[in-house]
């Protein structure tokens, strides 16, 4: 039902970083193409594209660490009296949440305003941002976002892609996708990127470990194996990450968000739960 799909790029036609003295680390080795299968549909295969791979054209590394960094908060079930706020878009609040963030008190030049909690509507909007698949480094990125619903025996992701075609930057995948698949689903794909992404970079180490790396690029195959190594458990240590979430100033700055009251800065603030 869900399936992170990629593929990478030849060996030989890796971009290496740097000018003068180029060289490659594991993170740009991960150079490649990469989409999302669901439900009939390919998310993240570009419109406008007549190459062979109308895909995102990225490095792997970068999805995977943020699917891996994104899944423990996608497990943590939302609240039923939550979920008109994780369903919601940020056009639909009723306020911008940066109004609320305060400024750093400069009489205080040692810790600012570290003891002070964030206002509800910045927690509030913290948490509905922590379940979005980051894309700010594409150009005219789309939105997905994934959360989880235990209702009864149903026990499931909802999958929300948007995205608003520029003329230039598009996707055939519809504009709006909102769909729902079995928590297990989800949470095998991630576990098949991990092990499908290892395997290949495991192999690819060996290949430049057997060739002595590539002319006129600098790697340091050693540490290459080393973080390749530490890597392979890096999804495992993620899942062992239990998030800590206020739910009651979750609940607050949902409420002033979606104008259920109303949104002056004096209501439910910090130091004052009770908006008086």
């Amino acid at each position: 039902m869900i399936r992170f799909r990629f593929e990478l790029y030849p060996l030989d036609e890796v971009s290496p970083w740097g000018g003068d003295q180029p060289s490659l680390h594991w993170f740009g080795l991960t150079e490649g193409w990469y989409w999302l299968e669901t439900s009939g549909q390919e998310l993240l295969r570009r419109t406008r594209l007549s190459d062979p791979h109308p895909y995102v054209d990225y490095y792997l590394a970068r999805l995977w660490e943020d699917l891996i960094v994104l899944t423990p908060e996608v497990l943590v079930p939302v609240p039923d009296d939550l979920q008109p706020f994780i369903a919601s878009h940020r056009a639909q609040w009723t306020c911008d949440p940066l109004e609320f963030v305060e400024e750093p008190d400069e009489r205080r030049p040692d810790d600012g305003n570290a003891d002070v909690p964030d206002h509800p509507v910045v927690t509030a909007a913290v948490w509905h941002g922590e379940h979005h698949l980051d894309f700010g480094y594409l150009r005219n990125p789309p939105t997905l976002r994934l959360w989880r619903t235990i209702c009864g025996d149903r026990d499931e992701i909802t999958l929300d892609w948007r995205h608003e075609d520029d003329g230039e930057i598009g996707f055939t995948a519809d504009s709006t996708v909102r769909l729902s698949l079995p928590t297990t689903a989800y949470l095998e794909a991630v576990h098949i990127l991990d092990r499908e992404l290892m395997d290949a970079m495991g192999q690819r180490v060996e290949d430049l470990e057997h060739r002595g790396g590539l002319p006129g690029v600098d790697i340091d195959l050693v540490d290459l194996r080393r973080e390749h190594e530490d890597r392979r458990h890096w999804f495992a240590r993620n899942l062992d990450r239990a998030p800590k979430t206020d739910w009651n100033a979750v609940r607050q700055g949902a409420r002033l968000l979606l104008g259920d009251v109303p949104t002056g800065r004096h209501l439910h603030g910090p130091g004052n739960p009770s908006g008086t």
